[in-house]
């Protein structure tokens, strides 16, 4: 039956058969599924007062992987397919109206996410980078080019940079990590069990740590000092970022300019080094 039922059935189906607490977690997704769409775990988690691993639990009892893929089947039941590809697309637009949905889309996140930005916390996400000795930024899937770049971005400045975008690599670097290491880890969703884990293992190890994700409560902003929050409308749909990438390029241009711009003769330096060597590549 469950292999062709909507998610909304499947805990309808399991109802009163559930233990007290993957009940009281199934009855909240039911009556509030299109909040749930837009929730990470944790926020679930509070408002159902369970722990993240008895949703995950409940998750699996339904039929899905975990939390995020649960959100996939709901936006299954509760969206148009169409929405999948881009939340404002409709199957008569032209090519003219998708570009326009896009680049509005890309626009409005790069306008919330600029109003959200503290400059407070702005200011202490530069200080840990500057003040480290070797800085690691971790990211995986749709997150893993905005790591590689923001690590190219710091080590043109001549920072000890190094994106790690290998999930068995970040976590035995993050283990390796000290006191002198500050980790930036990009994920969107805040969710993803890879990098949380690695940053909470270079938490651990003495790492200073920054978060560049989603606004709101979330598993990754437990292990962070500082998180630099994005908004983005895709968080109701989709498992991977479109229009928060931009964001996220946002916010890495402008911390590694703050970073620049602290020390910037030495940094001046460091970028006509790697513009004169870069020179050498091209015709």
């Amino acid at each position: 039956m469950f292999a062709t039922a909507s998610i909304l059935m499947r805990i309808r189906h399991l109802g009163d058969g559930l233990p007290p607490t993957a009940r009281r977690i199934a009855t909240y997704v039911a009556e509030h599924a299109d909040e749930v769409i837009r929730m990470s775990i944790t926020e679930v988690a509070e408002q159902t007062g369970a722990s993240e691993g008895s949703i995950v639990g409940l998750c699996r009892r339904l039929g899905a992987s975990g939390f995020q893929e649960l959100k996939i089947l709901l936006s299954r039941d509760l969206v148009e397919p169409m929405q999948m590809i881009h939340e404002d697309l409709r199957p008569s637009d032209t090519v003219a109206d998708v570009a326009q949905h896009v680049f509005a889309a890309h626009i409005a996140s790069l306008q919330e996410t600029q109003k959200l930005l503290s400059q407070k916390t702005l200011a202490r996400a530069v200080e840990i980078v500057r003040a480290s000795k070797r800085v690691e930024v971790y990211g995986i899937g749709s997150a893993a080019p905005i790591a590689q770049d923001l690590g190219y971005r710091l080590l043109q400045l001549g920072y000890d940079a190094k994106p790690v975008t290998d999930s068995h690599i970040q976590a035995v670097s993050a283990a390796m990590a000290d006191s002198g290491t500050a980790v930036v880890t990009v994920s969107h969703s805040g969710s993803t069990q890879e990098t949380v884990m690695a940053t909470e293992l270079a938490k651990k190890a003495g790492a200073r740590t920054i978060g560049i994700t989603r606004m709101g409560k979330s598993p990754l902003a437990r292990h962070c000092d500082v998180v630099l929050h994005t908004i983005a409308n895709e968080t109701r749909y989709r498992p991977e970022a479109m229009s928060s990438r931009v964001a996220q390029l946002a916010i890495i241009d402008t911390l590694v300019s703050c970073c620049a711009l602290a020390d910037a003769k030495r940094s001046i330096a460091r970028l006509q080094l790697s513009a004169r060597v870069l020179a050498a590549k091209r015709f």
